[in-house]
């Protein structure tokens, strides 16, 4: 079982004009990311559209995915679902493609608790042998996730000691998950990845984040930051990621983020065509010319 580190792209769904999925454009953004520099790649995660997706759309995005990867970088397949028998499914499809793990959220319940969530993750793990992460993202899951308790699925489950945070303040719960894992009677070794587009990258480092993963589209400027950060440059670091912080910002608005990053990646010839599914909202000509203004000052 590999342990994941560094910084894992969430693949973007691409659509043509006609909103079917576009697997040409898939191959140029996987072979664009891994130029990039990326550890890894999660598919079929929340900014994949993945809610905007058919069972069957979900299965040729995956296959085309893993096909295009041919394990040049591993590959995390997005595998939530509204209940376990539905998650199951999803992780069984991952394995079956030869995933290197799976990203799942708690499942949306009315009355869930700690102590379903732990035997959720456990049932997972005693089912499949890759790793899981364990996605701390409320607005999906509807369920606050407490540093008490991310430690204790890490303690308990072997398999499952990645956690990707995006519940905020993630730089602070970065920390007392580390202050958790320190005192715990053994050694747990927890992966902690950030998200949330990469803005808080630079000060996840700082608590004890290993990396990213997140759907960003420029992921070379997140790899350089964790880079020069893992080397010990970590002034240069900071200057490099302050820089580039106006381009994530930006990006990560919500409602309008992923029509913002598909524009960024048609512009940087990967995408045929930027469009989203509906209800996305598409770009309007004065958002494309902040964008315009943002990358030129960037130089990029």
């Amino acid at each position: 079982m590999i342990k994941l580190e560094g910084v894992y792209t969430v693949l973007p769904t691409p659509f043509d004009e006609h909103g079917n999925f576009d697997s040409e454009s898939l191959r140029r953004v996987i072979d664009l990311f891994i130029e990039d520099g990326v550890s890894g790649f999660t598919a079929l995660g929340v900014t994949s559209e993945i809610a905007r997706l058919t069972d069957r759309e979900r299965r040729v995005v995956l296959d085309a995915t893993m096909e295009h990867t041919h394990g040049r970088v591993p590959v995390v397949v997005g595998a939530t679902g509204d209940g376990l028998a539905t998650c199951l499914v999803y992780c069984e499809e991952a394995d079956k493609a030869g995933a290197a793990g799976v990203m799942v959220s708690p499942p949306r319940m009315a009355k869930v608790n700690s102590s379903y969530i732990l035997r959720h993750f456990a049932t997972i793990a005693d089912k499949f042998d890759y790793a899981i992460v364990v996605q701390d993202f409320p607005p999906i899951s509807g369920y606050h996730m407490e540093p008490s308790l991310l430690v204790d699925i890490c303690r308990e489950i072997p398999s499952a000691r990645t956690i990707k945070l995006e519940d905020p303040p993630t730089p602070y719960k970065t920390a007392r998950i580390r202050e958790l894992e320190s005192e715990a009677d053994t050694d747990i070794d927890i992966n902690i990845f950030g998200g949330l587009g990469g803005g808080y990258l630079l000060e996840e480092l700082i608590c004890g984040a290993n990396g990213a993963m997140t759907g960003f589209a420029y992921p070379n400027l997140l790899v350089e930051t964790v880079s020069k950060w893992n080397a010990g440059q970590h002034d240069e670091a900071a200057d490099f990621f302050y820089r580039h912080l106006p381009l994530m910002r930006f990006e990560f608005q919500p409602g309008i983020g992923m029509a913002i990053r598909k524009e960024i990646l048609k512009r940087r010839g990967a995408l045929s065509h930027a469009g989203i599914r509906a209800p996305g909202a598409e770009l309007d000509e004065l958002t494309r010319a902040s964008l315009d203004r943002v990358l030129k000052w960037l130089g990029l």
